[in-house]
């Protein structure tokens, strides 16, 4: 019992060290903010939400394993060579390829215009939501792009 709860603290210190990565932060901040758009204003069904949420689960998990890659091939070698290049090459195809994927199927669950053009109109109906969306922004670029200062 004891390996298997070790096990999650294992997968914690990972997920620590992911969030220092600046696309997986943007990735984070993409599933939040579709999340809190889906809730506020779209009642999707359960296979819809299991549809979004396997989508919004991937992204971030292929993010992890690219960067795991990433890391491990500059420690084999911090030499140029064409195989490793190949490798991280490939790891951050699979990221694209699903970050596309997540795109298809944010369109084809929030594609309706008229329901789009309503949250549009909801949020900037009044100034105070209007700042409210922009600081809310802000703060996720702030979050995504300034801590590549400390990283070093």
């Amino acid at each position: 019992m004891k390996k298997f709860l070790k096990g999650f603290a294992y997968a914690a210190r990972g997920l620590a060290f992911c969030l220092r990565e600046r696309n997986f932060r943007f990735h984070l901040c993409a599933v939040v903010f579709v999340t809190v758009f889906a809730l506020a204003f779209y009642e999707l069904s359960k296979a819809e939400w299991a549809v979004l949420l396997l989508t919004m689960g991937l992204v971030p998990a292929l993010e992890a394993v690219n960067t795991a890659v990433e890391r491990l091939a500059d420690k084999v070698s911090s030499e140029q060579d064409e195989h490793i290049m190949r490798c991280k090459d490939c790891a951050a195809a699979a990221v694209l390829i699903a970050a596309i994927a997540a795109v298809a199927v944010g369109i084809s669950l929030f594609g309706d215009i008229a329901r789009l053009a309503a949250a549009y109109e909801y949020l900037t109906a009044d100034i105070v939501r209007v700042i409210a969306v922009i600081a809310v922004v802000a703060v996720a670029v702030a979050f995504v792009l300034l801590p590549e200062r400390y990283k070093k």
